[in-house]
């Protein structure tokens, strides 16, 4: 399967099919989302979908775009085509993946799911026709779980930043006016934590030196935005496990990990 451009042009043309799915499918389903959370009261739940949703359109829509240029590269069987067909779905996984939570939430259906489940046909694939080592697919994909985790502790302060915020003066001596700052903050830590972790795992794909230290900065992002939420979220709100914590547990052990010895020498190694 190695250096095979047929069955490359095959993915990439799965590419541009999921992309145009995830435009189409946003598109159908934006307005349904947010009015469905609307009329359950959940108003900051509405307002947070309007933004997300929008932002992983764009993202889907220019992956699928970008397969049109990898389905060039690979029937001019140039070398560089794998690589940005990874990048590619890469992008496609998480413009699949989160449109289904919100809307499974409100017991809506979820057809960004055949966005996700083509996106990931096509990350394998490309995987194995660059000839990426199993040990390195392995290492990226579970990086790849903490980059979506992430991505996700960056939604929920958005709606959280809303339902604390407050206009009366004395709003400012309450607790919830430290929590709102740290809503507002976190979120693009959390953010981009996320876009560390894709960065991290396309420099691994191509055993970069400086996959390392990008992954380090990736896993600590991840840490400082998600302990803090999730602990606070579990102690005080929930009083159970809370689902901050799985990033920053994940790239903890990720960090750990990566500070091994031997994970230098499996990047660096051709």
């Amino acid at each position: 399967m190695k250096n095979n451009t047929k069955f490359g042009a095959v993915l990439a043309v799965v590419g541009i099919l999921a992309g145009i799915l995830c435009l189409y499918f946003v598109a159908d389903t934006y307005n349904t989302v947010i009015h469905t959370h609307y009329a359950a009261g959940e108003w900051e739940e509405s307002n947070t979908v309007r933004i997300v949703y929008a932002v992983l359109g764009w993202l889907g829509t220019a992956a699928g775009a970008l397969s049109v240029a990898v389905l060039w590269g690979f029937l001019n069987k140039l070398d560089w085509a794998w690589f940005w067909g990874a990048v590619a779905a890469t992008i496609l996984l998480l413009a699949g993946f989160f449109p289904m939570i919100p809307a499974a939430d409100s017991s809506l259906p979820v057809p960004t799911m055949w966005v996700f489940l083509l996106a990931a046909i096509m990350w394998f694939g490309m995987l194995f026709i660059g000839g990426v080592s199993g040990k390195i697919i392995t290492l990226t994909f579970v990086a790849g779980l903490a980059y979506v985790l992430t991505f996700i502790d960056g939604v929920a302060p958005i709606s959280k930043f809303q339902r604390t915020f407050q206009m009366p003066a004395a709003f400012v001596q309450s607790p919830n006016a430290f929590w709102n700052g740290m809503y507002v903050i976190l979120q693009q830590v959390n953010w981009w934590g996320a876009a560390a972790w894709a960065i991290f795992i396309f420099a691994a794909f191509k055993r970069k030196s400086w996959a390392i230290p990008v992954g380090i900065f990736a896993a600590t992002m991840s840490i400082i935005g998600g302990y803090p939420l999730g602990i606070y979220n579990a102690l005080f709100e929930v009083h159970r496990f809370s689902m901050f914590l799985p990033a920053p547990i994940l790239s903890t052990l990720l960090l750990i990990y990566l500070l091994r010895p031997g994970t230098r020498r499996l990047i660096e190694e051709t």
